[in-house]
């Protein structure tokens, strides 16, 4: 694994080997950036030129940006990729109402689709309900040569939780998809949630390093809280093979970044 902790020791190689492990990421409403939607909408057009300068590997970006986001990249026939995310935050709609929202942004040309399990739902002891959205979801995707995502949202979960979901997870995916094991990421953070203590909301290493023991060979993303290089390098040594943070040009640059998804 490849990787540099400042930026004297970077080169264009090493650069663009650690770019394409990151999923540079925006997600906030213009209501929650206090800003009006072409203003929004501007921070994500700069977040797709940066992706494009920095050989990112994808821009996460909400739904109602995937459209002009794929015009942009396809005008300057960038190869960086279009993440969206689907049933965001909370994960509790229907299956209809996922797949209906992953269809549409299929349509408007993502390339990557995380969807945010219902970990409630998991909570509460509705496994088969759980299991029927991750499948159905999942294969929508792979149908459509498309990677999926599931976010678990560790936060929420204690760490038997943690294991056993993403071990359901891998269990679905193994049996129903065998082939295509390496296209369905598990994701620990959408980094919106919110605790009631002050504790992490993002990816923590010992969280993910339970999703790593039971994830097989789904590949792990880590979400949420990665802001400077030592984050990154303690995330790969755990074996995750994607992190997504909303400090991607910071990370690059050998920067220590304050910001929030």
């Amino acid at each position: 694994m490849l990787y540099f902790l400042n930026l004297s020791e970077a080169n264009s190689g090493t650069m663009k080997h650690l770019g394409s492990l990151l999923d540079s990421t925006y997600l906030k409403t213009a209501k929650q950036a206090s800003l009006s939607e072409v203003e929004n909408q501007q921070i994500v057009s700069e977040l797709a030129q940066e992706a494009i300068a920095f050989n990112f590997k994808l821009v996460m970006i909400r739904p109602e940006h995937v459209r002009k986001t794929r015009m942009f990249l396809d005008e300057r026939d960038s190869n960086v990729l279009i993440g969206t995310v689907i049933d965001f935050p909370l994960g509790e709609a229907s299956l209809e109402a996922k797949l209906s929202e992953a269809k549409q942004a299929i349509a408007d040309g993502a390339d990557e689709l995380d969807f945010v399990v219902n970990y409630q739902a998991f909570q509460k002891g509705d496994v088969e309900g759980v299991r029927t959205q991750i499948n159905a979801c999942t294969s929508l995707c792979l149908k459509n040569e498309k990677v999926a995502k599931w976010i678990i949202e560790i936060a929420a979960l204690s760490d038997a939780e943690i294991a056993k979901l993403t071990s359901l997870i891998r269990e679905e995916v193994e049996q129903s998809f065998p082939n295509d094991v390496e296209r369905v990421f598990v994701k620990s953070s959408t980094g919106f949630y919110q605790r009631a203590d002050a504790g992490p909301v993002g990816a923590t290493l010992s969280g993910v390093k339970i999703m790593k023991d039971n994830s097989g060979q789904l590949p792990i993303k880590a979400a949420g809280g990665v802001r400077n290089i030592e984050d990154v390098k303690r995330m790969l040594d755990l074996g995750v093979s994607r992190i997504g943070t909303s400090s991607a040009k910071q990370i690059i640059l050998g920067e220590q970044s304050i910001k929030e998804y």
